[in-house]
């Protein structure tokens, strides 16, 4: 009986070094695929360094000021140089016509990683074709760890919004959810999707948006 105990022992205690020597095995391979653990944010003044960036961004894109939101963006979402992606992202003025020329057709803003910017509500004392917008928000208790995904580094997802009244029209809500990483110790925008409302059904909206 006593020879039996031992036994089973023995087999317990070598399935289970081979358990955690398989969970180590598929750990290491979890961080290979998806990358090393977001930067830290633990302490409030780094939540508050990655807010305030976040916001920043967003106000930037908001009344498209492509210089301001090109300088808090990744090297990775730049594409290149800061005046290389204000100059991509900035609408260039139509050159002057003749009177049997073709109206020129300006490409769209594009990111470096293929997505153009939708057309932005900008702030104004009024007019048809504007809305007025409401300040950016952002809270440290929307702030979430982003597992890196595609070619996005792991980093922090934040939720911004603010809000949009057209002339004669209801007040809608804008939410993005914007990625920020630590590049060289700054704390700068990776990624920016539109919230959707598929995403409101995850646990979390941010990191659904985020593809996370």
């Amino acid at each position: 009986m006593t020879k039996t105990v031992r036994t089973a022992t023995a087999a317990a205690g070598l399935a289970a070094a081979l358990l955690l020597a398989s969970g180590c095995s598929s750990h290491d391979g979890d961080r290979q695929d998806h990358g090393a653990p977001a930067p830290s944010a633990s302490t409030p003044d780094a939540r508050a360094a990655v807010i305030q960036t976040a916001r920043s961004y967003q106000e930037a894109v908001k009344r498209q000021d492509w210089r301001a939101a090109c300088g808090l963006s990744t090297a990775r979402l730049r594409g290149g140089s800061v005046d290389d992606c204000t100059r991509s992202n900035t609408p260039s003025s139509p050159s002057p016509e003749t009177p049997n020329s073709p109206t020129p057709q300006a490409d769209p803003p594009r990111y470096a990683d293929g997505s153009t910017p939708k057309p932005r509500a900008t702030r104004t004392t009024g007019g048809p074709e504007r809305a007025d917008t409401g300040p950016v928000n952002a809270s440290p208790a929307d702030l979430v760890q982003a597992p890196a995904t595609g070619d996005h580094p792991a980093g922090w997802g934040v939720l911004v919004t603010y809000t949009v009244t057209w002339p004669g029209k209801p007040t809608t809500t804008e939410r993005n959810a914007l990625r920020l990483v630590d590049e060289g110790g700054t704390w700068r925008v990776d990624q920016h999707e539109d919230v959707q409302a598929g995403d409101e059904g995850h646990g979390s909206p941010v990191l659904a948006a985020l593809g996370g």
